[in-house]
């Protein structure tokens, strides 16, 4: 209770000053860096979120699905097949995907892009000399660029910055099939041409605008039926199937874990929401052997 007083006066007298953070790295499949707060600044980072989400989520476009309440990938993924109905006119013409990836998405967010947003929509200057230290607290391989992966003030960030993107994309080029999940986001047309002409428009104010840059090895322009990889599935017109490498970690993963129930269960949970039946009947097949295995 006392650290707990400390850390209110800090705040109420203007005084507290964001700590350093315990870097570590983790493999999400690729590998990665967090970079975990203390215990007595991630109770400011909740306390932040907790009074600027809700004002933030009203000014979100609805297409945008990442760290939000009532979205998530799930709704992303019936999202994704609703727009390639309508697209296709149920199956009957052409669906083209833009299919785009920003690179270094975390580490690459620039402190006064950033900060610039922010004040567009925050005239209380003790609540942004709060939200500067907090984002000045971290650089990445640049100073004045990145958030932390571990912050929970950074997954409502980074939503803040790109509904700078969202909106352009929305309201300038207009297209009205657009969906976003973090730093990855797709177009739907029936005109390819279309997709071609929108693509350098988005990169430039990408680049000018929010100082990121498209992975240009993650930029594609597909149609539906040669499979679109969106969220760790393989969309078609009439089904998704689970990415390649997805299904050869979960494997890998359940052999390691020898069967661990827990383990199991969220795959299986996972595969439900694709056409995997026969996947489902292999993970339950390899839980079987791992459990006789083990009784053994």
């Amino acid at each position: 209770m006392s650290n707990v007083l400390d850390l209110h006066r800090e705040l109420a007298t203007g005084t507290y000053q964001h700590g350093g953070y315990h870097h570590f790295k983790i493999s999400d499949p690729k590998p990665r860096d967090i970079h975990k707060a203390s215990a007595r600044d991630r109770l400011v980072h909740h306390s932040l979120h907790r009074k600027l989400y809700p004002f933030f989520d009203r000014i979100f476009i609805a297409d945008s699905y990442s760290c939000r309440i009532e979205k998530g990938t799930h709704k992303a993924m019936n999202r994704f097949r609703a727009f390639a109905y309508k697209v296709s006119q149920n199956n009957t013409r052409t669906c083209w995907v833009l299919k785009c990836d920003i690179r270094k998405f975390f580490a690459s967010i620039d402190h006064e892009a950033l900060v610039r947003i922010l004040r567009a929509h925050i005239s209380d200057e003790r609540l942004m000399l709060l939200l500067v230290n907090i984002i000045g607290s971290f650089n990445s391989d640049t100073v004045g660029r990145g958030l932390p992966l571990g912050n929970l003030t950074s997954q409502l960030l980074v939503n803040i910055y790109m509904n700078e993107f969202d909106q352009f994309v929305k309201h300038k080029i207009k297209a009205k099939y657009y969906i976003r999940y973090a730093d990855d986001f797709v177009i739907f047309s029936h005109d390819r041409t279309h997709l071609v002409e929108i693509l350098p428009y988005m990169d430039v104010f990408l680049r000018y605008q929010l100082k990121l840059k498209m992975h240009p090895n993650k930029v594609s322009i597909a149609t539906l039926s040669s499979g679109v990889d969106f969220l760790g599935w393989v969309h078609f017109p009439d089904r998704r199937v689970l990415r390649t490498s997805t299904k050869k970690r979960m494997f890998r993963n359940i052999q390691e874990k020898q069967g661990h129930e827990a383990t199991v269960q969220s795959y299986l949970g996972l595969l439900s929401h694709g056409n995997a039946w026969k996947l489902q009947e292999s993970v339950k097949s390899l839980h079987e052997v791992a459990l006789a295995k083990h009784s053994v």
